[in-house]
């Protein structure tokens, strides 16, 4: 096929304007074109059209209603191609091209081959309609588990904004709030129930933010005007001045939530998120910023106030375990993960197991989870699940839900090795559903030897003795 095949088609198209759509088909056969697809053949035939049209109104030649209307006589079309012609339609996909006869200038198919390709393109459509139907009927169970959802969320919403908030130091415990805080809060409560839940232990004041802040905005002043960025990383990473710390939020500010666009430079939320940041490592210069804050407080930004974030924020990280964790405590962090681990054992024993073979410590990945409280590791709205459950448990359920993680993977970890269950735990399965990590959780038990996760914690830290069950070699480099 040359351009000259194609030059050769136009002018004889040119020539021949009263033609039907089955002779242009069979003149682009005889060039070479038969086994283009019938997209081409389409954009050939308006190509043709086109150019017919023109070197009609150029050459004067008449279209046939044209013909009839001047000369008054019936126009008749040139008689049918003498082709075998056994379909009863014209192929729309390449699927149909099993039907099509061979060009003149090759075999004929035989009746057993024309039968057999009829067969075979009836069972193509057959299961091109199974797939149709049940892509169909996937999409309408998707659609009527939203409404569902989205009804639930409104009646859920309904009685926390007219019976549970406006009572709730009395519902808050009790058994009907607990089953329905479990089910997820509507996001429109959501954080009012996080802030109250959360509490504010500090007694941190919008007024008190704003103090903060502006000393948070001096020292952003002082730094830009008198350090060079590479010296301020430095100092961010001196013990000695914490509050040094506060540049480091930009480069950290620019990975949190990329894939949103809200918290990074222009984005709607990243003065926001960097005003609530800075605050903080003035607010709190013995400990600073930490990296996996800012997913922390982008979340928190994302559902409150501006100062309402900063109070929720500074009260959650003053909680023992993500104190624990911010300041680096080695020895507490040890603790935490002793306790994990005798909950995984007694819950995922042959996992427990194949983990030990390897040497593989809770520290490779629970400090991510912990430090970002899931926010980076899990879909955003599965997240904000896992703190409303957070909010009402504390601590105990961050650590259920990592158990929870690796009871709904446990199948496919069994068969990795050190390196590739690091890496899938480092970046879990973006398809998890809420439904199936929830069903996970509940189904692990919190309880060993009739002790729960604060009676094992607290014996963990009664006891001095430091077995190699307690290490963790990451932590101890």
């Amino acid at each position: 096929m040359t351009f000259l095949n194609l030059l050769s088609c136009k002018n004889w198209f040119s020539s021949n304007l009263a033609v039907d759509r089955g002779q242009i088909k069979e003149h682009l056969r005889s060039e070479g074109f038969i086994w283009l697809c019938p997209a081409f053949f389409l954009k050939m035939f308006s190509y043709f059209c086109f150019i017919g049209l023109l070197s009609g109104k150029r050459n004067g030649i008449l279209s046939s209603p044209e013909y009839e209307a001047r000369t008054g006589r019936m126009y008749k079309p040139p008689p049918p191609s003498t082709r075998r012609k056994n379909i009863e339609f014209e192929p729309l996909s390449t699927t149909a091209l099993i039907l099509e006869d061979r060009p003149a200038n090759l075999p004929a198919k035989s009746v057993e081959e024309a039968l057999r390709h009829r067969q075979e393109y009836d069972e193509m459509v057959a299961e091109a309609k199974k797939r149709e139907i049940k892509e169909a009927h996937k999409r309408k169970k998707i659609m009527r588990e939203r409404f569902k959802q989205e009804e639930n969320i409104a009646s859920a919403m309904v009685i926390w904004v007219n019976e549970i908030l406006p009572n709730w130091e009395g519902m808050r415990a009790t058994r009907r709030v607990r089953e329905l805080w479990w089910q997820g809060l509507p996001p429109s409560v959501r954080g009012k129930v996080w802030s109250l839940a959360v509490g504010n232990e500090l007694n941190i004041t919008p007024e008190l933010y704003e103090i903060f802040l502006s000393r948070a905005k001096e020292r952003w002043k002082s730094f830009s005007e008198t350090t060079s960025e590479n010296d301020i990383e430095d100092a961010g990473a001196s013990v000695a001045d914490r509050e040094a710390s506060l540049e480091l939020i930009k480069l950290d500010i620019s990975r949190t939530f990329p894939s949103l666009y809200i918290f990074q430079k222009g984005g709607p939320y990243h003065d926001l998120l960097h005003s609530v940041l800075g605050a903080y490592t003035c607010y709190r210069p013995d400990v600073g910023y930490v990296q996996g804050m800012s997913f922390i407080a982008a979340v928190l930004i994302l559902n409150l106030e501006e100062a309402d974030a900063f109070i929720a924020f500074a009260n959650l990280l003053n909680k023992p375990c993500q104190l624990a964790f911010f300041r680096v405590d080695h020895s507490m962090m040890l603790k935490y993960f002793a306790a994990f681990e005798v909950f995984f054992e007694e819950n995922l024993p042959k996992l427990f197991l194949h983990f030990k073979s390897y040497s593989l410590t809770p520290d490779i990945y629970l400090i991510d989870w912990i430090f970002t409280l899931y926010s980076k590791s899990l879909p955003l709205d599965l997240a904000c699940r896992v703190w409303d459950v957070f909010c009402r448990d504390g601590e105990e359920f961050l650590f259920r839900t990592g158990l929870g993680i690796l009871r709904l993977y446990e199948d496919i970890l069994l068969q990795m090795d050190f390196i590739h269950i690091a890496q899938f735990l480092t970046k879990l399965p973006e398809d998890i559903t809420s439904e199936k990590l929830f069903s996970c959780i509940a189904a692990i038990q919190m309880q060993n030897s009739n002790k729960k996760w604060a009676q094992v914690f607290a014996s963990l830290m009664k006891d001095n003795k430091e077995g190699d069950k307690n290490h963790s070699p990451a932590l101890k480099s």
